[in-house]
């Protein structure tokens, strides 16, 4: 059993109206559960395998799910890296080993899924990349069209191909993430499609689950989990399923959010550094992190008070740090990932520089997609193959050489 209800005047909505925001006073929508008719035991849900529907009891689908086997992404103990920061307990929930390589598919199965139950036809985003790449995927499972929204020249070229390939209809808009979301909104309002963008309170409801999947493979809760932030609603849903853990009595306390962005494009951050009440728009986002450059990130209201009510933070990160980081968990640790997902590592670093992390906390950091989703990024960052001729003597000087 669930509802609807506005995160500012608690106005409730009943769970098959099609709605993004309050009609009362226009603010965001959350999923509200009657946590007193959940039954689960966490043995219960530890015989389960780990996946996003292992949390089945806190999710609102009541028809059968619309999955790619998502979730149950490993959880990482970064030493190396760790023992350079003097972290002994670092670790990363790499989520571009979801299907589509992001933690987008998270939200996406919950969100087709409901879409279905809600006897809609047709879906749409817009999106800075890796929502697009879900959304066709998850769509196309479901046997039904996708509509996705670009902003032209601004996505990474993986991502694009994702979407053209699990066959969305896809279209690059001359202007910036914002007004693609301000434009496919409006879209849906209008002609029926069902918007699949993280302020559809349904699609976080997926993402949440990252925060109870590391909680159960770190076997405790951690001081601190770490996202980068773009949209805001991978921090924000992370969150609220803790919050709904400790009411459930699975959490003993929260884990500190710490929201990490990209210095072109850092609304959330100015905002808690500034004690704002509300983000203000960054209007021209920019950096090389293309999944979080967004200037007004919609689910800003929920991010502030994620980081605020757990004694958390927000710290900015340049494009020269993300992709330091980028190298650094490829080269000493194995994992591979896209800038934007660097960059919750790389504010970790800050962190600990600027003194704002104790050395022995358990920090949890997602990284959010896979490497291969911006791969004109990672070629520009490393040397060109050496060509050699096809004989011993010359593989042997070229291995010499670059000794």
């Amino acid at each position: 059993m669930f509802r609807l209800v506005c995160v500012r005047c608690a106005k409730a909505y009943p769970p098959d109206e099609i709605i993004y925001h309050c009609t009362r006073c226009g603010h965001l929508l959350a999923v509200e559960y009657d946590l007193d008719a959940v039954t689960i035991t966490r043995s219960a849900w530890e015989k389960r395998p780990l996946s996003v529907w292992r949390y089945r009891e806190l999710l609102p689908v009541s028809v059968s799910p619309v999955t790619l086997n998502e979730g149950g992404t490993p959880l990482y103990h970064l030493t190396r890296i760790g023992e350079e920061l003097g972290l002994p307990f670092l670790y990363a929930k790499h989520e571009g080993m979801n299907p589509t390589g992001s933690f987008k598919d998270r939200g996406m199965t919950v969100g087709v899924s409901m879409a279905i139950q809600l006897k809609k036809s047709s879906v749409a985003c817009a999106s800075t990349g890796n929502t697009s790449a879900s959304l066709a995927a998850y769509a196309a499972r479901a046997g039904i069209p996708a509509v996705v929204l670009l902003p032209a020249g601004k996505v990474a070229l993986g991502k694009v191909a994702q979407a053209l390939m699990h066959g969305a209809k896809v279209l690059s808009i001359r202007g910036n993430f914002d007004r693609a979301l301000e434009m496919v909104h409006e879209l849906c309002l209008t002609h029926g499609l069902y918007l699949l963008n993280s302020v559809n309170p349904f699609r976080l409801e997926g993402q949440k689950t990252i925060g109870f999947e590391a909680i159960d493979q770190l076997g405790e809760v951690p001081d601190r989990i770490v996202l980068p932030v773009g949209n805001a609603g991978n921090i924000s849903a992370v969150y609220k399923g803790c919050v709904e853990l400790e009411k459930l009595g699975f959490l003993e306390r929260m884990p500190m959010m710490t929201g990490i962005q990209a210095e072109g494009s850092m609304p959330v951050v100015r905002a808690i550094r500034e004690g704002l009440a509300e983000v203000e728009p960054e209007p021209h986002p920019e950096t090389v992190a293309t999944a979080i450059r967004i200037g007004a990130p919609v689910n800003a209201e929920k991010a502030l008070a994620a980081i605020r009510k757990t004694g958390g933070t927000a710290e900015s990160v340049t494009d020269d740090e993300i992709l330091a980081m980028q190298r650094m968990l490829a080269q000493n640790e194995g994992i591979g990932v896209e800038p934007a997902s660097a960059a919750s590592v790389a504010g970790v670093k800050k962190l600990v520089e600027n003194g704002s992390i104790d050395k022995d906390e358990k920090i949890v950091c997602v990284v959010t997609g896979h490497l291969l989703k911006d791969p004109e990024t990672v070629i520009r960052q490393c040397a060109s193959p050496l060509e050699i001729d096809a004989d011993l003597p010359s593989l042997l000087s070229a291995l010499q050489s670059s000794s």
